[in-house]
Formats: structure tokens, sequence, C-alpha cells
């Protein structure tokens, strides 16, 4: 590595936590003016308006960061893959941006993520990457974005779920002197940081859709291009997002089984039911952290330590996760019966 690289890849990170904290800032007296201000009811956990839309301030830091930590640290990546990437970004931030000004329907909002995940898996294929993988990859980037503006629902929650993927993924790529990818995730976390300072309980702001679907496009992507280094990869990354995964997942499933719209507004979710019982923000956010730096941590470095083997750690970390949900679950629901406000579903 040239002695150069842990100054400039020093730069990057505190250019990257300084612009998110700027323009989250800024993003607040914008919302007040503009009036983006989510309103408390019955199918969201605040209490009082707050702005919405500060995701904007992750999402240009990362854009003045992240193509230079791919581009000018070792590795380097093609420039037609980060320049994919990059563009990938600003379209799912640009829709989400409007989202959060004018609502949108659901096809164009998902047309335009399929476009932006199908630059990225373009640039994959152009560099060596099979046809085959195109549908799984599709697949994985829109549910990936989706997911997150599923989880993007109490103060904090889905800010600090992104510092912990992102920290732990810049881990991963540093072991596997991949420093490019290492700093590239580092900027995202520390973007991260930056809007966490306003978001954190109580929250001065929310990341609006413009925030959250490019949360789910960044851990997707970063996650995508540490596999296409060594697909034995996949294991650990997909431990690191098990608690979002399997809360969402169970919670639509659930929804799909009783015949609900799935994508409709809910309260539903399992950190969504904490916070309804009483254990405030804070609590279920430390809750969800400590399950990820108690649990999921020490299971993803053992599927990186065991390589291709690690898929059976894989499966048992997603069984953990989900007996510890079906619990926590049921003593919600033992306790206040299941009354849920279901609009337009």
């Amino acid at each position: 590595m040239p002695a150069s690289a842990p100054w400039l890849a020093s730069g990057l990170l505190l250019l990257s936590l300084v612009l998110s904290l700027l323009i989250v800032r800024l993003a607040i007296r914008y919302a007040q003016r503009r009036g983006m201000l989510d309103q408390p009811g019955q199918r969201r956990s605040h209490s009082a308006p707050t702005p919405r839309g500060g995701g904007i301030g992750v999402v240009v830091a990362v854009l003045a960061c992240l193509p230079g930590s791919l581009l000018w640290l070792p590795p380097s990546l093609p420039s037609a893959t980060v320049a994919a990437a990059s563009i990938g970004l600003v379209l799912v931030a640009a829709i989400g941006w409007w989202d959060d000004h004018h609502a949108l329907p659901v096809l164009p909002r998902l047309a335009v993520q399929l476009a932006a995940i199908g630059l990225v898996a373009f640039a994959f294929i152009a560099t060596g990457m099979a046809w085959a993988w195109l549908p799984l990859l599709l697949l994985a980037g829109v549910g990936s974005i989706n997911l997150h503006n599923f989880m993007d629902g109490i103060d904090g929650l889905l800010a600090q779920q992104a510092m912990f993927v992102m920290l732990a993924m810049a881990w991963l790529a540093w072991r596997e002197e991949q420093a490019a990818l290492a700093a590239a995730a580092g900027v995202v976390a520390l973007a991260c940081v930056g809007f966490w300072v306003f978001n954190r309980a109580p929250a001065r702001i929310f990341m609006g859709d413009v925030g959250s679907g490019a949360m789910g496009y960044l851990i997707f992507v970063i996650g995508a291009m540490l596999w296409r280094t060594d697909s034995a990869l996949i294991w650990p990354v997909a431990i690191l997002c098990g608690a979002f995964v399997t809360d969402a997942g169970w919670t639509l499933a659930g929804r799909m089984w009783r015949g609900r719209r799935w994508y409709s507004a809910h309260r539903e979710h399992l950190y969504q039911w904490l916070v309804r019982k009483g254990a405030g923000h804070g609590r279920v956010g430390l809750a969800y952290a400590a399950w990820n730096v108690l649990v999921l941590a020490p299971l993803a470095w053992l599927a990186w330590h065991l390589k291709e083997q690690g898929w059976w750690v894989c499966a048992v970390s997603y069984l953990l996760t989900s007996g510890m949900w079906m619990m926590l679950k049921r003593r919600c629901l033992r306790r206040e019966p299941y009354r849920v406000l279901y609009v337009g579903s």
C-alpha cells in the first residue's frame, strides 16, 4: 500500500463525517421551511411533528467520498463499477427525495430501484460475473432497499444498524486486504454517524425515503462488492444483516399470510411493538445493538473464519434470531389484544 494511502483514507473518512453533519443540519431547516414534517398518527411511533429527509446528508457525503475510496485506494475497482454504483445511488436517492416531497405510487419507485440495481449488476457482468446471477442480484438489491425502508420507523434504529453493518464490513474488507472497500464502507459508516447525531432519541429529524432507500442500496452494493472478491464472504455479510432481515421478513410474511397489503404502512414490526409496550425508542435501539454486537458479530467472525463452510453458521444465526423474534413478539401479544388499525388494507 502506498505511504499516502492511510492519509487519503483518513481524509475521506473525516470529510464524510463533516459533510453529513453540516448537510443534515441544513436539511432540518429546509424541511421546516417546506413543511416536510412527519405528523404523529395511528401508524407512526413518534408523538410530535418531526422533519424528514435528513438522509440527504448521508447521500451527499457518500457521493462525495465513496468514488475516491474505490478508485484511489488499492486494490481499486473498475471505473465502470464505481460509476454504476454512484449513478445507482443517485437514482435511489432521487426517487426517495421526490417521494419525501410528494408521495409516489409503488410502481415508479420500483422501476427506478430496478434500474439502479441493474446498473450495478451489469457492471459486475462486464467484469466477469455470470448472467445467471442477474435475477438474484435484482431481487436482493430491490429487497434490501425496501426492507430498510420498512425498518426505518423509530429514532436512531436504521442509522445505528447501518453503522454496525458498515463497520463490520469494513473490518471484513480490511482482513481480506481490500483497503478500497474497507474505506468505502467506513465512509458510509461515518456519514451515518453524522446523521445519527441528529436522529438519536429524541430525534430532531427523520431519515426519510431519500435516506432509508439509500441505506438499503449501499448495504447491498458494498456487500455485493465483498462477495465479488470472495464468494464465501456472503455468509458473514448475511449474518450481520440478520436482525433487520428477520424482523422485516417474518412481519411481512405474516401480513401476506393474513391477506393484507404487505407494502402498506403499519406498526407490526417487532421494534414497533416493543415501543408500543413502553420500552422507548432508545431502549429498543439498544436491544437491537446488543443483539448485533453480542450475538451476530461473533457468529459473523466464525463464518468468516470457516470460509465456504460458513453457511451453517449463517443458518444457526437466523434460527437464533428467529427464535428471539418469536419469543419477544409473543410476549408483546400476550400482554395486549392484537388490535392494529389497518388503513387501506
